[in-house]
């Protein structure tokens, strides 16, 4: 069987960047920047891209190149014991995409009530009450027909979207979406910076405390911030890569991917304390004291900033939920794509008949759960054990698996170089195999503490800590799904196979068929 290509390395570049560039760019990076250190802190982010996420860009890229296959399939290829990994991944991937597809239509629906105001003057309320009507976690009754008819219609464009094929489908959207994206958003960073406090915000934000540089939960907050942005981890890049021709440039790729998303994230800074700063002035609430994160910052900050704007309020609120929409959209397409890659490679499925049974169960599983009352503390929960406890392990696990255990570095950089403009050396092994695994498993432990330490009334960890219980079998099942599955499928050969000899031959640099 024939594997799809992309249709131009620009197409899997652009693809790449719309898998990075997703909400956490938007409402995560710059309240990460603020608290830790403003412009300092840009230091350490620079560090951490370049010794962390750049590394593992590359690692995931060539993994998928040259065993050309979704995660499990390339895994296996690599060495039968990785394939665990691999179907770890994509059961990582089905639990963030049910829940994920959620939030883009709340930023569907927001963009429409950006026209006058529909949010009132208590945006918090009217979030959590009348929009959401949230109540207890395990309360699934009262299915919320707003959210849930948007969310039917968003599955159905991204199943239709992932059917379509790599070229048809990922590529095209990913050509329209990703420029469109940067238009709008970079239209709503010039109007924010025309307004009155603009510049006191971006002043918060840049000014540099270099005294924070020196302590050690800066640098790792650096390292985790780029490590959940880049949308590295859990099987996205590898299977993207699996759909490169043989001479395409790995490190050029994983440097234009890496950039393009640290730019957009200073971009979303520049926007988000730009608007902080003028509420601010308005309010006479200093900047410190505006500032939220993750939901609070997209639904309820930003409406009380638009109900405050002198002028074309409607517009900035539709360009910023429709970013929000456009950036959620892009990186729910990549995530899905892992499982229906994995049931093509793996059972020889045809993609209509994976799209619509893997693709399906997870469109069922996401609107019947989550537009609900319990569906808000459910989606908040969820994020943080797959995030944290998820992804943060699986992620230093792969690279244990493919550096130290299969030991299949050098064979990856050869792979790498041979067509690559700049050239990986024995640093490239060091970030990888070496300072990366030890920076998330510090990561790793010290969010262990948190949580443990937390109690119910913690601001920040109380609901995750009441909720271990569910958290943790999420975040085991994920794990136990993996071993479950490498094993009953350890004697299936893949039915579609890499032609090893073929792969061996050294690659010639050169340009990239198109």
């Amino acid at each position: 069987m024939t594997r799809e290509n992309w249709g131009t390395r620009a197409g899997f570049i652009l693809a790449a960047i719309g898998s990075a560039v997703g909400l956490g760019n938007i409402w995560r990076f710059p309240g990460v920047a603020f608290d830790n250190g403003g412009g300092a802190f840009l230091v350490p982010y620079l560090v951490a891209l370049l010794t962390a996420g750049i590394p593992l860009l590359i690692m995931e890229f060539t993994v998928g190149r040259r065993y050309r296959g979704s995660a499990p399939a390339a895994l296996r290829r690599l060495n039968k014991n990785a394939e665990f990994v691999g179907w770890w991944q994509v059961a990582i991937s089905f639990v963030i995409a049910v829940y994920y597809a959620v939030i883009i239509s709340w930023a569907v629906w927001y963009a429409v009530y950006s026209f006058g105001q529909q949010w009132g003057e208590d945006t918090a309320t009217f979030l959590v009450g009348d929009f959401l009507e949230a109540g207890e976690m395990y309360d699934f009754s009262g299915w919320v027909p707003n959210i849930g008819i948007v969310l039917i219609l968003l599955w159905l464009a991204t199943l239709f979207v992932i059917g379509a094929g790599v070229r048809k489908g990922i590529e095209a959207v990913s050509k329209i979406f990703i420029p469109l994206l940067v238009v709008m958003f970079s239209v709503l960073v010039i109007q924010a910076l025309t307004l009155d406090g603009a510049v006191d915000g971006l002043n918060q934000f840049f000014t540099p405390d270099w005294d924070r540089i020196a302590e050690p939960q800066v640098w790792l907050n650096a390292y985790g911030q780029i490590f959940f942005s880049l949308s590295i981890g859990f099987g996205i890049m590898i299977t993207y890569a699996s759909y490169l021709r043989r001479k395409s440039d790995i490190t050029t790729s994983a440097l234009t991917v890496g950039f393009a998303n640290s730019s957009f994230e200073i971009l979303a800074g520049i926007g988000v304390f730009s608007v902080l700063g003028f509420m601010a002035l308005e309010t006479g609430v200093p900047i410190a004291d505006q500032t939220y994160a993750g939901v609070g910052l997209a639904f309820i900050a930003f409406p009380q900033i638009v109900n405050t704007l002198p002028y074309l309020a409607g517009v900035f609120g539709l360009l910023f939920f429709a970013s929000l929409a456009v950036a959620g959209f892009t990186s729910l397409v990549s995530i899905v794509q892992v499982p229906v890659a994995a049931l093509e490679d793996r059972f020889g499925w045809s993609r209509g008949k994976a799209t619509g049974v893997i693709g399906g169960a997870m469109a069922v599983v996401s609107i019947v759960l989550f537009p609900t009352v319990g569906g808000l503390n459910l989606l908040d929960v969820s994020d943080y054990f797959i995030n944290q406890f998820g992804i943060a392990v699986a992620a230093p696990v792969s690279i244990v698996m493919v550096i130290w255990v299969a030991r299949k570095w050098k064979d990856l950089r050869s792979n790498a170089n041979a067509t690559s403009t700049f050239k990986i050396g024995p640093i490239w092994l060091v970030c990888l195999g070496v300072l990366t695994p030890i920076a998330l498993t510090v990561i790793l432990v010290l969010n262990v503490r948190d949580l443990i330490t937390a109690g119910p009334d913690d601001p920040a960890l109380g609901l995750y800590n009441t909720n271990q219980g569910f958290g943790w079998a999420l975040a085991i099942a994920a794990l136990a799904f993996g071993l479950i599955m490498a094993l009953a499928l350890r004697r299936k050969d893949s039915p579609e196979p890499i032609d090893e000899e073929e792969a061996a031959q050294p690659l010639a640099a050169g340009k990239e068929d198109s």
